[in-house]
């Protein structure tokens, strides 16, 4: 592992944002190997505990002062240029660097980096990628965007020569990475807060693959048109995949009672042998096979691939089975996009159910309005949807959109659909409705899995 740049293990390393979840992982990872850690964030949670508990100092709150004796200062793309503990620490002449470029040096360390890059996907293909190197007993360090029971948490720190993690693209942060394996999932439309249009967000895309070194390999999905076009302009080895295109496909796909897929593995036509899933929906097939093509490409045996896979049972807030009460069942999925939210309505269809309700927390004032008529249109096949208020992450509102506005468009398009302000009314409301044999599907990146947990109360 590379720390070469943070000269000596008794320096303090200061993250403003430290309870956010690749954060935190950045932050264990320094645990790990003894340096001194402090942070802070605008509320405790789950996550601070454990810092704190394992040794990190956590301060709640943005303060000028929180960052006394810090050596180096680390931050998100997301943190306002007007941060306090940031604008100290330019005043103060402390070296400050983005959770990207800094998780880039760390990768310096490692010959064989794998980046999990693309619009939707990144959290569950690196953890179902995971299982199968850890099944492979490759010994690597793990970065996840959200917690794998595998690991339990979000990060493994480890000391061999394989690095694993999610690459980003908001802000262009993946391309402080240094690949070796670098995979795109799919190319869509989002963060139409940064970048201009869908052109210029597949111009990242290309620029992340052809960091990828001339020996190294690029997994790409067969049958997204804008990663197609990004393989011609690549100088490294490629692995496509697909359904029905690419060097590895898949045949004869069957489905378990509640949705999980099972299939035949083909590799440039020669069967390599089937696959079963323990997680539902064809898109987490689709993962599955991006996951595939980065063990074939390390030379894991298939077998060791497939006990891998099989043994994944999901990330948390990835299709989450949360439990059951009264007979209804209550589902979370960290879908923010509009297609991965279609893509969870899928998923849900195919799983046992009388009828579905779905509560919607929109992420963010500008994807909601950048994405306004794609959210419209994303609820078809709910029986009912609950329009939660917008999570604002850190921005503010500006009233150009909100949660009523979303919920008039959604009903122009024939579904039953209400907006209610708190939570507690969304849990009052949701009591009198759902009976048993129901699904209560809660969706977004915000905190509405809350909600699912305080009607499981």
């Amino acid at each position: 592992m590379s720390l070469d740049f943070i000269k000596g293990k008794n320096k303090k390393v200061y993250f403003i944002g430290i309870g956010g979840i690749s954060m935190s992982g950045l932050a264990e990872i320094l645990l790990e190997n003894n340096f001194k850690v402090s942070g802070s964030d605008v509320k405790e949670s789950d996550i601070t505990a454990k810092l704190s508990l394992s040794g990190a100092e956590i301060f709640i709150g943005h303060k000028a002062e929180n960052i006394f004796g810090a050596d180096l200062v680390v931050y998100t793309a997301a943190i306002a240029k007007e941060n306090p503990e940031l604008i100290e620490a330019k005043k103060q002449n402390i070296k400050t660097i983005d959770r990207a470029e800094f998780l880039g040096e760390i990768m310096k360390g490692h010959k064989y980096n794998v980046s999990i890059a693309g619009t939707h996907g990144k959290t569950t293909t690196t953890s179902m990628f995971s299982h199968v190197a850890l099944k492979a007993e490759l010994n690597p360090t793990i970065l996840v965007g959200g917690n794998l029971d595998l690991i339990c948490g979000n990060v493994r720190a480890a000391k061999s020569e394989y690095f694993i993690t999610e690459a980003c693209e908001y802000k262009r942060s993946f391309l402080k990475f240094y690949p070796y394996i670098g995979v795109i999932i799919n190319i869509d439309a989002d963060h139409l807060d940064y970048y201009k249009d869908i052109d210029e967000i597949e111009g990242a895309f290309l620029d992340f693959a052809k960091l990828i070194p001339s020996d190294g390999y690029l997994i790409c999905n067969a049958e997204d048109n804008r990663v197609q076009n990004i393989i011609s302009k690549v100088s490294c080895n490629i692995c496509s995949f697909g359904f029905n295109k690419g060097n590895i496909q898949v045949k004869n796909i069957t489905y378990s009672k509640k949705g999980c897929p099972s299939f035949e593995v083909y590799y440039n036509g020669t069967l390599l042998g089937d696959i079963e899933l323990n997680v539902p929906g064809d898109y987490n097939l689709s993962n599955s096979l991006a996951a595939i093509g980065v063990g074939l490409s390390l030379n894991i045996p298939f077998e060791t691939i497939k006990l891998g896979l099989f043994e994944f049972h999901g990330a948390h807030r990835r299709f989450e089975l949360k439990g059951e009460k009264n007979g209804v069942t209550v589902i979370d999925d960290y879908a923010h996009h509009p297609t991965e939210i279609k893509a969870a309505l899928n998923a849900a269809e195919n799983y046992p159910h009388n009828k579905i309700y779905c509560v919607f927390q929109p992420h963010t004032y500008t994807r909601t309005t950048t994405l306004f008529k794609e959210f419209s249109e994303a609820f078809g096949g709910v029986d009912e949807l609950i329009l939660a208020d917008i999570f604002p992450a850190r921005e503010l509102d500006t009233g150009i959109v909100s949660s009523s506005m979303l919920c008039e468009a959604i009903r122009l398009n024939g579904v039953s659909c209400v907006n209610f302000h708190d939570f507690k009314s969304i849990v009052d409301y949701l009591k009198e409705k759902l009976v048993s044999g129901d699904l209560l599907l809660t969706v977004g990146a915000g905190d509405v899995n809350e909600i699912g947990e305080m009607y499981l109360v």
